[in-house]
């Protein structure tokens, strides 16, 4: 018959004792304060992934709408050089052509007055597409600058754990602040 035996050591029952109780002090409250600070700069790292998103989008956006407004001013010219061929068959026909060359210069004239119109228009979606676009993007840097702060302030809590001084557990929560200030600006779009 084998009986087992377990031989403990002081370091195990150590280890023991310290599980059973809940960290205190300077550890509990940075251990706490490393994890909530974990979740905030998560949060803060989706947004500013997805401003960026968001930004590139728009500018997509822009660079469709300006190739479409280069299209309509091409398709503008290309009238404009029609309108000019009438222009010059009105001067150099017979008498009895030039109605003819009139028309064509008058349905030239709407036609391009019809294509500047819908130009300008994709011109200035592209120019508010750009604009939406910068802000994202600003917004975008804010929300990288605040997680930013907030992984420095738990790397700090890391050492001030560590090193177990007060001054820098002081540091992390005025890095903390700094941090959630800049969330803070970059959720309000300043």
């Amino acid at each position: 018959m084998s009986e087992e035996f377990e031989v403990r050591g002081l370091h195990e029952d150590r280890m023991d004792e310290a599980a059973e109780h809940e960290p205190r002090g300077m550890a509990g409250q940075l251990a706490v304060m490393t994890a909530v600070l974990a979740t905030v700069a998560a949060m803060f790292s989706y947004m500013a992934g997805a401003t960026q998103a968001d930004a590139g989008l728009l500018k997509n956006d822009a660079a469709i709408r300006k190739t479409e407004a280069a299209n309509q001013w091409a398709y503008y010219q290309a009238k404009g050089g029609k309108q000019n061929l009438a222009e010059l068959g009105m001067e150099l026909s017979a008498p009895e052509r030039k109605p003819f060359f009139q028309g064509e210069v008058a349905r030239y004239e709407g036609e391009k007055a019809d294509i500047k119109t819908q130009a300008e228009k994709l011109e200035k979606e592209s120019t508010e597409f750009d604009a939406q676009s910068e802000e994202r993007m600003h917004r975008h840097h804010r929300w990288a600058q605040a997680t930013t702060a907030l992984q420095i302030a738990i790397a700090m809590a890391a050492i001030a754990l560590l090193t177990r001084r007060r001054w820098l557990e002081k540091a992390v929560f005025a890095m903390t602040g700094v941090g959630l200030v800049v969330g803070a600006l970059a959720y309000l779009g300043v």
